[in-house]
């Protein structure tokens, strides 16, 4: 009996008996708006890590409940697959994500949900349902986009709501890298912000998880569930994969493995260790992001996008050392930033890729000095130390990555990068560096989604960066500039499959090409 044929009856029957697959109407918003007496799906639909062969998907209902999951290669759900049902509860706050595997490559797929009350087996949902397309196995032209900062500075859901995310899905991207700051734990939002002009912000939706900063489980999970309030952002996430990674908002500003809170009195008795792993729970159960069997939680990973195309996703915060000044001369635990063990992932899978490119999706910029403490000035919170000199502190270890990338041969990588709240293009070069063992690279940076704008950052000539173009709030007292303003910005990645071209686009909310540079891939021997 295909799908299309059950009737409602027959279905609650074979519900009870075997677990089946509910018809669902294709004209039904991805949205369910279910009555109190069947599950209701709180939060749309998600997929993630899409690769030729597989990918992501994820769901949240609102109760105790019994999902099935049906996918097909068509919007009709002929011939679909239905899985096995799966049981959640609140253990995983009423979530749900698995991996599709087996696929056909280039291949567009849609899948749909259904929830059954576990309390009341013949409660049964409307479906909830997306659509993602696999990679190529052949070349062909892909289009991505990153951007990061999703809900900062207490800039909440207004009346527009985050209208980036709208811009973005018109672009209908293969797939879009969420390159950190997915939430801002840290940062209350209140019901409305005075602005500069005398006007007034207004957050319509402002959740009881979002008016202190997170300190337990369901704090952290509520500052996913707000963003997925949001119209435009379950939009895009039911038409488009998301790839996540995270930074520091998604625990506290600047955290560390060593930041010591006890002098915060917003997380008294509290140490970074339980806020970060807290934080981490929540993350992987509110995004669809695959799990890694050999460290649980692990964040780093690489996705293959074909054959133009690796993605790497590197994480700058889990295991770096403390804080600290950054000028250590010698490389020892405490100065890394990457830590030994993704060093050594990332060079080991650098040198495997047989991708035309290779994109390092990075949690922070290389050369942008962000300080630890910005009222003094003191301490290195990214990579950078501010004294454009010879690799220190954490400079050394990436001094040590390009010094490989360079002896290896690797050619035809770009680094994208979002947390400083505004767009810019930086080219880097061994001639005006200070370090010198290292092939030439662009640098890209995008962001915010839907956060405060800031005015640019100091660049460390150590690696020899240069400024081609940024955009940015202007500085001073202009900081922390609203969505309202449009300085909300994101990145196009445009890849050619005929001349292996890459190109990239810096764009603002409204859509408008602020910037671009088109990229000859190397001849590699």
């Amino acid at each position: 009996m295909s799908a299309a044929s059950l009737t409602r009856r027959r279905f609650l029957s074979s519900m009870s008996a075997v677990g089946g697959f509910a018809v669902a109407s294709l004209a039904m918003p991805y949205v369910a708006r279910g009555t109190a007496s069947r599950p209701v799906f709180t939060s749309g639909v998600q997929s993630g890590d899409v690769d030729a062969t597989s990918g992501m998907i994820w769901t949240r209902v609102d109760r105790p409940s019994r999902i099935s999951i049906e996918y097909s290669t068509t919007e009709r759900f002929a011939n679909a697959t239905r899985l096995a049902p799966v049981d959640v509860g609140p253990e995983t706050d009423f979530t749900l994500k698995t991996l599709l595997a087996d696929l056909p490559p280039d291949q567009d797929i849609f899948y749909r949900f259904v929830a059954a009350d576990l309390q009341e087996i013949n409660a049964v949902s409307n479906a909830v349902r997306g659509q993602f397309r696999t990679a190529p196995s052949e070349r062909r032209d892909v289009r991505f986009i990153w951007s990061g900062d999703t809900a900062g500075q207490g800039w909440g859901i207004d009346d527009d709501g985050m209208r980036t995310y709208r811009t973005i899905a018109a672009h209908r991207p293969d797939f879009m890298i969420h390159s950190g700051d997915t939430i801002y734990a840290d940062n209350p939002m209140p019901d409305e912000i005075r602005l500069r002009d005398g006007s007034v912000w207004k957050n319509r939706i402002v959740t009881d998880e979002k008016r202190e900063v997170a300190r337990t489980l369901d704090e952290f999970r509520g500052q996913w569930k707000y963003n997925l309030l949001d119209e435009h952002v379950r939009d895009l996430h039911a038409h488009c994969p998301v790839f996540h990674q995270w930074d520091d908002h998604e625990v506290l500003n600047n955290w560390s493995p060593s930041s010591d809170l006890r002098d915060d009195a917003r997380y008294a008795g509290l140490t970074v260790g339980e806020l970060a792993a807290r934080s981490s729970r929540a993350f992987h159960e509110m995004t669809p992001i695959r799990y890694v069997a050999e460290e649980p939680g692990r964040i780093f990973r690489k996705v293959s996008y074909g054959p133009l195309l690796d993605v790497f996703f590197v994480d700058l915060r889990s295991y770096r050392g403390p804080n600290a000044h950054g000028l250590d001369p010698v490389l020892t635990d405490r100065s890394r930033i990457l830590g030994e063990k993704q060093v050594a992932w990332l060079t080991r899978e650098l040198a495997r890729s047989n991708a035309t490119w290779k994109v390092i999706s990075c949690d922070m910029p290389i050369s942008l000095v962000i300080w630890d403490d910005y009222g003094r000035k003191q301490g290195s919170e990214a990579i950078a130390n501010g004294d454009n000199g010879a690799p220190l502190g954490r400079e050394l270890e990436f001094a040590d990555l390009l010094r490989f990338i360079r002896d290896a041969g690797i050619a035809n990588i770009i680094w994208l990068t979002a947390d400083v709240h505004y767009t810019a293009a930086h080219h880097y070069d061994p001639a005006r560096a200070a370090f010198k063992e290292f092939l030439p690279f662009w640098e890209f940076v995008s962001g915010p989604l839907h956060s405060g704008t800031y005015g640019p950052q100091q660049l460390d000539m150590t690696f020899g960066p240069e400024v081609r173009f940024i955009k940015s709030a202007p500085g001073g007292i202009e900081q922390n500039l609203p969505p309202s303003a449009g300085l909300q910005f994101f990145g196009i990645v445009d890849l050619d499959g005929q001349t292996e071209q890459l190109t990239v686009r810096l764009m603002d909310r409204n859509d408008v090409e602020l910037w671009r540079i088109t990229l000859d891939p190397a001849v590699t021997s």
